[in-house]
């Protein structure tokens, strides 16, 4: 069944204020597929605390810690995500962990009564061909390391990936049956940021991305675009537009 363009869209809600958190989740609730939150509100509120008010207003959440520690620490943590419900949809860990770490994930969140998604990051967004080279010392080129890490996360038994707009056409077809989610997505209207390998929504889904994160460009989008639900409106309209045309 294809899914409609909006709940593609997975809104970043990058603030440490769980208030404006929830408020921005109530506003666009039903306009987008979901809401990732990570380190900053989950470390400045809890992440319980975090899930739950976001679930209150009837969002889903896409928990993006990041997991990377040893297998047992790791393990332990899902179970803990797990115990959270199906309000959590989906769960990140970084790929980099090796396998062991993401083996002892999904374990875990299979001896579970519900699971979410397990997503392995690949390679962060604001880290370019040159800091992977010159200070990571990874001598492979990026879409090369970037697919050797979606086949090893799905060897693992993860249910999918984490990657860069740029780097999803190579996982799409190294990986077809992964779930891609991609962040470092702005239109155009929206500059580039602080994200080095970006695209526009609909030119990542054409890509073969499964799931769009877009953050500020709705969170805080610029004056002449309104606000987040005129930014999410608008977005959902150029995919819908773009599908048309195809």
């Amino acid at each position: 069944m294809q899914v409609p363009p909006h709940e593609r869209i997975l809104v970043a809600l990058d603030t440490p204020e769980l208030d404006r958190a929830v408020a921005l989740a109530a506003q666009l609730r039903g306009q987008v597929g979901g809401f990732k939150v990570g380190l900053e509100l989950c470390t400045a509120a809890g992440t319980p605390q975090v899930v739950q008010a976001i679930a209150a207003v009837g969002g889903s959440v896409f928990l993006d810690l990041k997991l990377h520690d040893i297998p047992n620490t790791v393990a332990g943590a899902v179970r803990a995500v797990c115990v959270l419900g199906p309000a959590v949809r989906m769960l990140t860990l970084h790929c980099t962990g090796g396998s062991a770490m993401l083996r002892a994930a999904v374990a875990a969140a299979q001896s579970m009564p519900y699971r979410p998604l397990l997503l392995g990051v690949t390679v962060l967004t604001s880290l370019d061909a040159a800091a992977l080279a010159g200070e990571l010392q990874v001598r492979q080129e990026v879409a090369e390391y970037v697919v050797h890490l979606a086949r090893m996360a799905r060897d693992c038994g993860l249910d999918g990936v984490v990657a860069s707009p740029h780097e999803v056409g190579a996982i799409r077809a190294a990986c077809p049956d992964v779930r891609i989610v991609t962040p470092g997505i702005r239109p155009l209207w929206a500059g580039e940021g602080d994200q080095r390998r970006v695209m526009p929504p609909a030119a990542a889904l054409r890509a073969g991305a499964d799931y769009l994160v877009i953050g500020r460009p709705i969170t805080n989008p610029p004056a002449a675009i309104g606000d987040p639900a005129a930014a999410a409106a608008r977005i959902v309209a150029e995919l819908e537009q773009d599908h048309r045309t195809l």
